[in-house]
């Protein structure tokens, strides 16, 4: 573990050594505070002319900003994670490090959960970012905490299995646009799946909509925690990073 820890250290490190940490920062940060400004306008113009017309029932905060904003959170994230990913092995391998690192005394399973890791922790950087404007919300009004609170934990096993994804996608190349590329056309595929089988209502369609990422976080953005849904992801993190090993062991046996 100790080993794991100083990996996750190092990747971290070399992310916040460089602009692409604080670039991806700023450009979440952008966009999630863009969508924010627009749904909350769009919240006080429609209690407005509910108002002008006798009706005073209230909007709920819930559904009528946090849930779209984390579900536009988890698209733009489609687009941010493969930034993420692309340097993780192939950067190791364009600039030849990648034998210092088969060669040091520590398990390929450390090193790999390592990176990830550290890609994780930046990954969460970015979405704390959102945090400053669901905090406003917070602060001059009354929505409903469990609720944020799961869509955040989906949030996280969403980006957690993209991670995993675009980790083992780096082992195969040691071109990093190549890396990112495939990666982000990977997560869209998995995004795009449940639009494909929108009206299959056959085996294999309900077999592909399961595949879809999308259709696995709408439990979690709607404040509900099923147990079908976090195991879709842990297996996919779990099988992501286990073909990284394989694809790891691969590069010590043509080494």
């Amino acid at each position: 573990m100790k080993n794991v820890l100083l990996i996750c250290r190092k990747e971290l490190n070399s992310y916040f050594a460089s602009p692409i940490a604080y670039l991806l920062m700023a450009f979440f940060g952008l966009i999630f505070g863009f969508g924010f400004y627009t749904a909350t306008r769009d919240m006080v113009r429609f209690s407005f002319m509910a108002q002008m017309q006798g009706q005073m029932q209230p909007q709920n905060v819930n559904d009528a900003i946090i849930k779209p904003l984390l579900g536009f959170a988890s698209t733009v994230a489609l687009f941010l994670i493969p930034m993420i990913t692309m340097r993780t092995f192939a950067e190791e391998k364009r600039t030849g490090t990648i034998e210092l690192l088969m060669t040091s005394p520590v398990r390929d399973i450390d090193i790999i959960l390592g990176k990830w890791l550290g890609a994780m922790l930046l990954y969460l950087c970015v979405l704390a970012m959102s945090m400053i404007n669901i905090a406003m919300l917070f602060a001059w009004g009354k929505p409903d905490l469990k609720p944020v609170l799961v869509a955040y934990l989906g949030l996280i096993l969403q980006g957690g299995c993209l991670l995993a994804i675009g980790t083992f996608i780096s082992t195969t190349t040691r071109n990093q646009i190549v890396a990112g590329g495939v990666t982000f056309f990977v997560c869209l595929l998995l995004w795009l799946l449940s639009w494909f089988t929108a009206f299959d209502s056959s085996a294999t369609g309900s077999v592909v909509n399961y595949l879809s990422i999308v259709t696995h976080f709408e439990n979690f953005s709607k404040g509900v925690i099923d147990s079908k849904d976090a195991v879709f992801y842990l297996s996919m993190i779990f099988f992501c990073l286990f073909l990284t090993h394989r694809a790891f062991e691969s590069l010590r046996w043509r080494a």
